[in-house]
């Protein structure tokens, strides 16, 4: 299939500069962990309070395109009672939707995980459209383990297919598909390993997209960083994770592709901010880069507001200042 042109623009919206997307989808599972690592208390009203106090920022839309929200978050509204949906667009945010279903158990290759989530996406597309959706995320994950030789190619394969049939399905919806396939940081392996590890990955998923049919041009790419895990005893420098990066998505992202958002992925505000950085400051490449950050942009909103109405003005501040920081690095002006 083609994309058609209003894609082909929903996709040049979002990549466009100086601005990035915010990942506010986390499942409420995940915002619980948050939250009581807080002592904050947790539920759909304090949820909604707290992505209340992100979207309501003060220049919020100069630095955000495009919000992915999760299913509880797309159906709720505002403190004065406008649905966030029409909140964001009338910013000019669009709205994105998180579909996947999260992660299970890969049968017979524990502890590999596979996403679940294609059973009934097409009628669900067809709802999130409806209340103003105009793109959406998938999420596969992949964990680095030498001694267990993981991943292994079966949940690389397994996951991707998934990964590019729903893509098929959300552009057939007429949404922007994002594609998600993260490299877990977690672990104590090598960049080089790490780079090996994406290349692969990523070499799967366009083989795949392309074979699916899927329109690139109508196609968001977002990616890990490559650099050395969490616990490895040598840590990536900006410099470092900026060349490999840069050397594997030269290598396997066709220029096709609409353009490429970094995920954080469990690194500090600071570390993920440094890294887009340098990223940006290695070359001009064929494709837009930019950010689609969760914690390394709310962390420091999330531990200043911790649940407090005193609080919310001050988080507020903590949030925008991390947003410019990354609005500058995507072009590697810090």
């Amino acid at each position: 299939m083609s994309a058609n042109s209003d894609l082909a623009k929903i996709a040049k919206d979002l990549m466009a500069d100086p601005r990035g997307l915010l990942a506010a989808d986390e499942s409420n599972k995940s915002a619980e962990k948050r939250f009581a690592a807080l002592r904050i208390p947790s539920s759909p009203e304090m949820r909604r309070r707290y992505r209340h106090l992100l979207f309501t920022a003060p220049n919020f839309a100069q630095y955000i395109s495009g919000v992915i929200l999760y299913d509880e978050t797309i159906r709720q509204k505002t403190n004065s009672g406008i649905k966030f949906t029409k909140y964001l667009r009338r910013q000019g945010i669009a709205v994105g939707i998180k579909v996947d279903k999260g992660l299970v158990p890969f049968t017979n290759f524990e502890p590999e995980t596979i996403t679940e989530g294609l059973d009934g996406l097409a009628e669900r597309l067809d709802e999130y459209y409806k209340m103003g959706a105009r793109f959406t995320k998938w999420r596969a994950a992949f964990q680095i383990d030498s001694k267990l030789r993981l991943p292994t190619a079966a949940a690389i394969h397994a996951n991707l297919n998934q990964m590019a049939r729903y893509a098929c399905l959300v552009q057939s919806a007429g949404m922007v598909p994002i594609v998600e396939p993260e490299v877990l940081y977690e672990g104590n392996h090598s960049l080089e390993t790490c780079e090996q590890v994406v290349s692969q990955v990523l070499r799967v998923l366009f083989d795949l997209l392309i074979a699916y049919r899927v329109d690139l041009k109508g196609v968001i790419l977002k990616t890990s960083m490559v650099l050395a895990g969490h616990d490895s005893s040598r840590p990536s420098s900006p410099s470092d994770v900026a060349k490999a990066t840069v050397r594997v998505l030269r290598q396997r992202v066709p220029k096709e592709v609409a353009g490429i958002v970094f995920l954080s992925g469990g690194q500090t505000p600071r570390q993920a901010t440094e890294d887009l950085n340098a990223i940006a400051r290695a070359g001009k490449e064929p494709w837009p880069i930019s950010f689609s950050y969760s914690r390394a942009v709310q962390e420091p909103a999330l531990s200043t507001w911790r649940g407090k109405k005193r609080n919310i003005a001050p988080a507020q501040i903590a949030f925008i200042e991390r947003l410019a920081l990354n609005s500058l690095a995507r072009d590697g002006q810090l």
